[in-house]
This record gives C-alpha cells, structure tokens and sequence, in this order.
C-alpha cells in the first residue's frame, strides 16, 4: 500500500489536485501534516476524487504521518552533488524505485514524503527518509508542481510487482539506529562525522528492504559488540 504524505502544503487546489491523481491510480491513503485551510478550491480541483480529499487524515508532526510505515521515501527536486553529501543521496529515479520495490508485499505501508509547493523537504525531514526519489529534470528548472511530481512518481510505480517481502516497520528500523547512535558513541566515533556516518548507515539499510527478523539480529549483534567494548 502506498501512502503519500504531503508537509504543509500551501495551495488547497495542489491538495485537491493531489487527491484526483491518486484516486486515477488506485490509491487513497493521503496524510496531511498541518495543512492549509481546505475548501471549495480544493473540493474543485479533486473534481471526482473528494472522497480521498475527505478522507485525509489531518496530523501536527510527521511522526504522527509515518506511524505503521515499514519504509519512508522521500521526494526531492533538489539532488546532492558529491557522493559524500548523503543528505540527498544516493537518489533513485521513479523507475529505479519502482525495480527496488517489486517483490514487496502489498501489506506494507510505503511512504511517500512531498514537501512544501516553496522550499520542499527541510535537511531534517530528509533525516527520516531512507531511500530519496528524484525526477530527471531539466536542470535549468528542476522544480515541479506537486501534483505533477506526484503522479509521476505514482505512475512508474503502478507497476510495481507485488510479492511476499514483509518488511520491518519504521519503528524497529528506528530502534536499531538508535542503537547504531549509541554504538558509535560508545566506540568514540569522531564526533564530527557521527551525524554523518549514521544518515549513510540509514540509507544503506533504506535499500536493504529489511526485514523484521533481520533488524531483530543487527540489533542482536550491535548489543553484542556494546557489551564486549565495555570490556
């Protein structure tokens, strides 16, 4: 199942656009984080599809957005420069996403993240993102409407091939970079590349496809070695 979560979106015809693109492909799982005001605009723009606009769930925080999500992707037009700049990389492109996501159950609640329509997705809302998603284009105006990012995005992955991967959920992953966090403390990693080094570390196991049995044995082990470096 995907979801799409836009961040305070500015223009209530964009929200409504949002809903009608999803409801073309199939999809009504739309989470608002602190919105603007909805109304007749929106309720136009969504033409056919003001069932998904009213069946938003409205929340304040992002945390509220993500609850159950098994992965969180999100969307940038900004991309990162340099291979050691992980804030906006590695990125994929809607269709490399698209191949990384086939074999998934249709079970698990993978996230979309849009930013605002003005500044999109601040560094630490990126932070929460284990897999970016960016779409080629033009360089000299690489900014899209939010609707029109949407539903290319939503577009490449109708296709996507279902399977029986069952993901961890973002809670557990969480707990094991908490528990990276904690490691790298403990083992007196530079402070100035601890940040980092856990933002790659999340964006590694973002393309994993983890599962839950698998982060319950990383964190196995990270205790294992927390408790021989103490010795």
């Amino acid at each position: 199942m995907l979801r799409i979560v836009l961040i305070e979106p500015i223009y209530e015809g964009n929200v409504g656009s949002v809903a009608r693109v999803m409801k073309n492909f199939g999809h009504a799982d739309l989470v608002l984080v602190n919105p603007c005001k909805l109304g007749g605009e929106a309720r136009a723009f969504a033409s056919h599809a003001t069932d998904v606009l009213y069946g938003a769930r409205i929340v304040e925080t992002i945390g509220e957005a993500l609850e159950g999500s098994h992965l969180v992707i999100g969307a940038t037009g900004i991309i990162g420069l340099a291979s050691n700049e992980h804030m906006r990389m590695p990125y994929s492109s809607p269709e490399k996403l698209r191949e990384r996501l086939n074999g998934i159950s249709d079970e698990n609640i993978i996230t979309l993240l849009f930013g605002r329509e003005d500044n999109g997705l601040c560094n630490d809302e990126l932070k929460l993102c284990e897999v970016i998603v960016n779409i080629p284009l033009n360089a000299e105006y690489p900014i899209m409407n939010l609707s029109h990012a949407v539903a290319i995005i939503l577009y490449e992955l109708s296709n996507i091939e279902c399977g029986e991967i069952e993901l961890a959920e973002t809670f557990d992953r969480n707990l094991l970079y908490t528990h990276l966090d904690e490691l790298l403390s403990d083992l007196g990693y530079p402070p100035h590349k601890h940040q980092k080094t856990l933002l790659m570390l999340k964006r590694i196991f973002g393309r994993a496809n983890l599962m839950p049995r698998e982060v319950q044995t990383l964190r196995g082990i990270l205790k294992l070695i927390q408790k021989r470096s103490k010795h």
